[in-house]
């Protein structure tokens, strides 16, 4: 994938809407856990050394399954390679299913259902299109309307 590092870095600053201190684990096998900022941005998942303040990696949250491991654990695998998991410690299994949550509806896949759905509620509720009223083009609609929340 293509990537400006200078518009990565600084998404990284933007303001979170999840950050914390997590034990981390990488996909390499025989690595262990270390401590790691770990920042939801959108649909990147940031992660730095507790120390600075540029991230040392970032996880695009698209086409990836997040999975509970553990009472208080969550993995983060991709569908082009399910072995290779990301995985995370949290100190609480509150904390874990906060974090689940969050990254489950960072991805754009999820906004886009997401927009759907409310289309359509909004549409029954109101006998008009929410879409046609902002102006958003008659292929963008039909496009829409074809997908199945």
């Amino acid at each position: 994938m293509r990537y400006n590092e200078k518009e990565l870095q600084a998404l990284s600053r933007q303001p979170a809407e999840m950050a914390a201190e997590l034990g981390m684990r990488g996909p390499k096998k025989g690595s262990v856990v270390k401590r790691r900022l770990v920042k939801l941005v959108a649909n990147f998942l940031f992660y730095f050394r507790t120390d600075e303040a540029e991230p040392i990696g970032a996880l695009l949250l698209e086409h990836c399954r997040i999975t509970r491991e553990e009472p208080s654990g969550f993995s983060i695998s991709f569908v082009e390679d399910i072995e290779r998991k990301y995985r995370f410690e949290c100190c609480s299994e509150e904390q874990c299913q906060e974090w689940i949550s969050a990254l489950r509806r960072a991805s754009y896949e999820f906004m886009r259902r997401s927009l759907v759905f409310y289309r359509n509620e909004i549409q029954k509720m109101t006998g008009k299109d929410p879409l046609e009223q902002l102006g958003i083009s008659e292929e963008a609609r039909f496009q829409l309307s074809s997908l199945k929340a």
